[in-house]
């Protein structure tokens, strides 16, 4: 089974300074995984991030575009209303 997530994965390559290398390094370490777990980890963060974002704004949507029934009674028509 961890054979078919390795074929999932795709490598990446990125570049980074010196110094931010040098402190991935030191964070990686930290958390006990390496900077490409770390990357990994902070990449499926974000995604989940914006998908859970989009989910809500859907879902924001969905009920106003039902709308919402505040209570009360129109009583007085349009032409009643609008009388001068």
């Amino acid at each position: 089974m961890a054979a078919s997530r390795n074929r999932d994965k795709q490598n990446l390559t990125i570049s980074l300074t010196r110094q931010v290398l040098k402190k991935a390094k030191i964070l990686a370490a930290r958390r006990e995984t390496s900077i490409s777990g770390l990357i990994a980890q902070e990449i499926e963060f974000l995604v989940g991030e914006e998908e859970a974002y989009e989910r809500a704004e859907n879902q924001a949507m969905a009920l106003l575009d039902k709308g919402f029934h505040l209570g009360g009674v129109i009583r007085a028509t349009r032409e009643e209303l609008h009388e001068r």
